[in-house]
This record gives structure tokens, C-alpha cells and sequence, in this order.
């Protein structure tokens, strides 16, 4: 259950508010005596029934809005001289829960009501008016529905404030998680792919001389195999287009060496004037190179590879070439990182190419667009 600022349950706090109104509009009854005393039974119970009605006024607001109305007319046409409060703390409730136009229909035809039922009881049209006016003032319902209509926007607004804080906090979090898979993916799948490579030929090797293979070299060949399958599959899910990482083209050639360790007779040349890169296109070209010679360890079947990177006058082109077994008749699916390398050049407004060559390999081929500072 809910609890107002008081600390009390709100329905408890329904009630007190409720009983304290049919005690106020029954005391000011018992002191202007009516009229007409054949009809104070009826007053005195349509004041009782028009305060304790407020009790529902979250609930059914429209309904307590009739309610209280009508029981403000009876005990005006009974003779009761009395505020029309409980009418006005149901247009406060009505507003509040967004029923505008209902509340402005029913106030105005309180206020075309309450004289006529005034002239029932006095018989005297001024003095009927200048009651019904005492019992309803137009400033009243005013300020009736300006505070519904307030705390309805206030609520309304915190709300939405508070809907927005979750949704700020779960895309953080989504965004920190993506980012730490596309990290996982350039980083720590390359590592394991160079593992599983180099446990391989050394298991072929070994076999090829007639030699025993050792226990831990096939432990570390099949470990290596099932890690590079696991996250594979796990990073499928997991495709970031956000944020790079701190890498750049000053350690592609550390990358090339690396693969020439691993067995893969790889090359680098480097052309046209040198000269600084955004830093974002800086580490696009790094994870190109990376996620290719990647790609070319695992996939490829390739003993060669060539990484090449030229500057231009306003673009930087990296093409990675391999001698693998790919051919256009069987163009290999494309993976996690062929789709996580074209997002990246497509978000630098580049353009890339990856695809079988016609003599037999694969080539890999990105196009960066730099902006100058004259």
C-alpha cells in the first residue's frame, strides 16, 4: 500500500480526510439552521454523505465528482447555507487524475444549479443568488483545479524523470557491456587464435617426424579450440559500434610480426607521405589489420600475407591480401568481425571490401576518409 508524505497508508489518510470534511460541512450545517425544518433529516444527511464520499476520490474520481455535487444541491434546496467543500476537494481529485473536461462540464453546471436550488428554500431570487454564490465561488474552483492540475504535471514530470534515469542506466550498462565484448573480441580472441595456430603446427610437426606428441601440447590444442568456439559464439551476440581502443597504426607492424611468428610468412609496406591521423581512424586501421591476420590464421589455410597502407592526400587505404583457399565460388560467411570492421569504417564515412579474389585468397580492403588541417 502506498504511503503519503505523512508516513500513513494512503487509504488511511483517505478516510481521515474524508471523515473531517463531513464533520466540518455537518457542524456548519447545525450552525445555520435551515429553513425549513421538515427537510434537515435530508440535509444533514447529504452533508454527511457529500463529505464521506471523498473516501473514493482516487479511485472512482469521476463518480465522487457527481456525488458531491449533487449532495451540495440537495442541502442548498433544503435550506442549508453551507460551502460547497467537498465538491471543491472533488475537482482537485478529478483534475489530478486528468479528467479536465469532465470537471469544467460539472462546475459549470454547479454554478448554474446552485441558485435554482437556493430559490427553492428562500423563495427570494437576490438572496438565492447571494447563497449559491457563499456556498461556490468561481475563485474556488479555480483554485481547485490549478492545484490538481499542478500536482498532476508535478507527478507526471517526476515520472518521467524517474523513467529516464532507468533507461539512462540500463543503456549505460548495455553500452559498457558491448564495449567490453567488441574489446574481447580485437584483443583476446586474436591471442587465442595465435595460440591455437601455433599448438597446431607444432602438433603437425611433430607428427610429420614420427615423434610423440606431448600430453600438454594437445591439451593446450584442444583447449585453445574450444575457447576460440565459446567465444565466438558468445561475442555473436555481443557487436559494439561505439568506442575504440587505445591500439594504432604505429603497432600494425608489431601485428604483422606477430602473425610471422605464427607461422604465416606476413609482410608489411607502407606508402606515401606519413603524417598524423584522427585518432579514430588511427585505431580503425589497427583493428583492421588485426581482425584480418585474425581471420587469415583461422580460416585462410594462407602461408602468405601481405598488409599494406598507403597515405593520400584526404584518405588513408589499408588492404590485406592472403593466399588462402578462398575463391568467389566459395566466399566464406561473414563473421563478427568482418561485421564489426564494416561498422567501423562505415561510421568514418568509409568505404570497405572484403572478398574472395578471383586468382585464389582473400582480400581485405578499407578506404578512410582524413580531414586535413589546412
Amino acid at each position: 500500500m502506498s504511503r503519503r508524505w505523512t508516513g500513513l497508508p494512503a487509504g488511511v489518510m483517505d478516510w481521515a480526510i474524508a471523515v473531517g470534511v463531513a464533520t466540518a460541512l455537518l457542524i456548519t450545517g447545525v450552525s445555520a439552521r435551515p429553513a425549513t425544518g421538515d427537510l434537515a433529516p435530508l440535509g444533514y444527511a447529504l452533508l454527511a454523505v457529500g463529505g464521506l464520499a471523498l473516501v473514493a476520490r482516487r479511485r472512482a474520481p469521476v463518480p465522487v465528482l457527481a456525488v458531491t455535487g449533487l449532495c451540495a444541491v440537495g442541502y442548498q434546496a433544503a435550506g442549508f447555507d453551507v460551502p460547497a467543500v467537498a465538491f471543491l476537494f472533488a475537482v482537485y481529485a478529478a483534475v489530478r487524475a486528468g479528467h479536465r473536461a469532465v470537471t469544467i462540464a460539472a462546475s459549470l453546471a454547479m454554478l448554474a444549479a446552485l441558485p435554482l436550488a437556493a430559490l427553492l428554500s428562500l423563495h427570494d431570487t437576490a438572496e438565492a443568488f447571494a447563497q449559491a454564490r457563499g456556498a461556490l465561488e468561481l475563485a474556488w474552483l479555480i483554485a481547485a483545479g490549478a492545484a490538481g492540475e499542478a500536482l498532476r504535471q508535478a507527478e507526471r514530470r517526476a515520472d518521467e524523470a524517474e523513467r529516464t534515469r532507468e533507461e539512462t542506466a540500463r543503456r549505460r550498462a548495455d553500452e559498457e557491456r558491448l564495449h567490453i565484448a567488441r574489446e574481447l573480441h580485437d584483443s583476446l580472441v586474436h591471442q587465442i587464435s595465435i595460440i591455437k595456430v601455433q599448438s597446431e603446427v607444432a602438433v603437425h610437426v611433430a607428427r610429420r617426424r614420427g615423434e610423440q606428441v606431448p600430453e600438454a601440447l594437445l591439451a593446450i590444442q584442444q583447449a585453445a579450440r574450444e575457447a576460440t568456439r565459446e567465444l565466438r559464439a558468445t561475442l555473436e551476440a555481443l557487436r559494439d559500434d561505439d568506442t575504440a581502443p587505445p591500439r594504432g597504426l604505429d603497432d600494425v607492424a608489431e601485428l604483422v610480426e606477430r602473425a610471422g611468428s605464427a607461422g604465416l610468412s606476413a609482410a608489411l609496406t607502407i606508402e606515401g607521405p606519413q603524417h598524423d591521423l584522427p585518432a579514430a581512424v588511427d585505431r580503425t586501421v589497427y583493428r583492421i589489420v588485426q581482425e584480418s591476420l585474425t581471420n587469415i590464421a583461422r580460416h585462410a589455410a594462407a602461408t602468405k600475407a601481405t598488409v599494406r597502407i598507403e597515405y593520400g592526400a584526404d584518405a588513408v587505404t589499408v588492404r590485406v591480401d592472403d593466399d588462402g583457399a578462398a575463391t568467389p565460388a566459395v566466399a566464406p560467411a561473414p563473421g563478427v568481425g568482418l561485421l564489426g570492421m564494416g561498422e567501423r569504417v562505415t561510421a568514418l564515412g568509409g568505404r570497405l571490401r572484403a572478398e574472395p579474389r578471383t586468382g585464389g585468397g582473400f582480400t581485405v580492403h578499407a578506404e578512410l576518409p582524413v580531414e586535413r588541417t589546412p
